[in-house]
């Protein structure tokens, strides 16, 4: 049986100008790794409504499961929660278990629930809020749509608590053979090894090293035979 896909949606201008560095699509696909959900696709989208209402539509079709970054702030320009209550045409207003939790988290710093602040306690109908231990503000799953913060911190802790309740399939294992050749040198014979072993894949990334061009070719597989084979012949046929 097929593992459980999933695609990442990044939300936000601030990467497509280069100004914040994503950091949440490489930790989110280390997490699936070892959760055995296979992300099959990622993309990133600007704070503009119809993109990111077509976005979540699309992939929220292709997939068994998609993961947001960004957008649930409490600023004019935080508009991912509007998007998503759009995608699944669903109202959306300020949530009596949103603005509990918020409450509490205010009144416990001794600062007020403003306006700005209780944006972040919108949540769409029908769906359930994601424990956020970092900051409080919740995150939230609609459909299958996992909505989550952009700050890194608070986004791997959601993670967490999403993961805890997600089944994933059989674990992908991997092996790595470093090999000093160009990949002009080594293409054909590695061609051939993708041949031979139709159930494990092959990926080959080079490295220029001390004037030295080399490979790292890593195999992977969820059959420990078929990888274990396969890495066997890569050794024999690019020895040490």
């Amino acid at each position: 049986m097929p593992n459980p896909t999933a695609a990442m949606l990044v939300i936000g201008d601030e990467i497509l100008s280069g100004r914040t560095h994503d950091k949440n699509t490489h930790y989110l696909a280390g997490k699936l790794t070892e959760a055995a959900i296979d992300l099959v696709e990622a993309r990133v989208v600007s704070d503009d409504k119809d993109a990111i209402v077509a976005a979540v539509r699309e992939l929220s079709g292709k997939v068994d499961h998609v993961f947001t970054s960004g957008g649930i702030g409490p600023t004019h320009d935080d508009i991912t929660a509007d998007c998503m209550a759009a995608a699944f045409g669903q109202s959306i207003d300020v949530r009596d278990d949103a603005r509990a939790i918020l409450q509490a988290h205010y009144d416990s710093q001794g600062q007020d629930l403003n306006e700005a602040r209780l944006r972040m306690a919108r949540i769409p109908d029908g769906a359930t809020l994601i424990d956020n231990p970092v900051s409080k503000a919740p995150g939230f799953t609609i459909e299958n749509v996992h909505v989550m913060a952009g700050v890194p911190r608070v986004f791997h802790a959601m993670v967490a608590t999403v993961l805890a309740g997600l089944s994933g399939g059989q674990p992908l294992l991997s092996e790595t053979w470093r090999v000093e050749m160009g990949e002009g040198d080594i293409a054909g014979p590695l061609g051939e090894l993708v041949t031979a072993h139709p159930d494990v894949s092959f990926g080959s990334y080079p490295y220029q090293q001390h004037g030295v061009y080399g490979s790292n070719i890593v195999v992977r597989s969820q059959d420990n035979a078929a990888l274990a084979g396969a890495y066997a012949a890569l050794q024999s046929v690019f020895p040490a």
